[in-house]
């Protein structure tokens, strides 16, 4: 799905413009980033929990020449959905 996609299935299901779908969206999107740069976590009940982890250098290997790389340390955002999504998506 993509983000225009689902702001059309967001103005329907809520009865608004997708000129409003599309300002939640944003803002939305806006409150998790500010939330997970704050305090790294950010939990939804029913839905799940983002956080921020900090992933280690390692070694990898460029696929083209086998060439051994250095892949720098990183934050990166993890989901684990919630029990109620999860059960609905089962």
């Amino acid at each position: 799905m993509t983000k225009a996609e689902l702001i059309a299935v967001i103005a329907g299901a809520a009865d608004i413009t997708k000129a409003a779908a599309t300002k939640a969206l944003e803002a939305y999107v806006g409150a998790v980033t500010k939330e997970l740069k704050k305090s790294g976590k950010l939990g939804l009940v029913g839905f799940g929990t983002f956080s921020v982890v900090k992933r280690k250098a390692r070694t990898g290997r460029n696929p083209q020449t086998g060439k051994a790389i250095k892949i720098p340390a990183k934050k990166v955002v993890k989901f684990k959905a919630g029990k109620e999504l999860a059960g609905k998506v089962k």
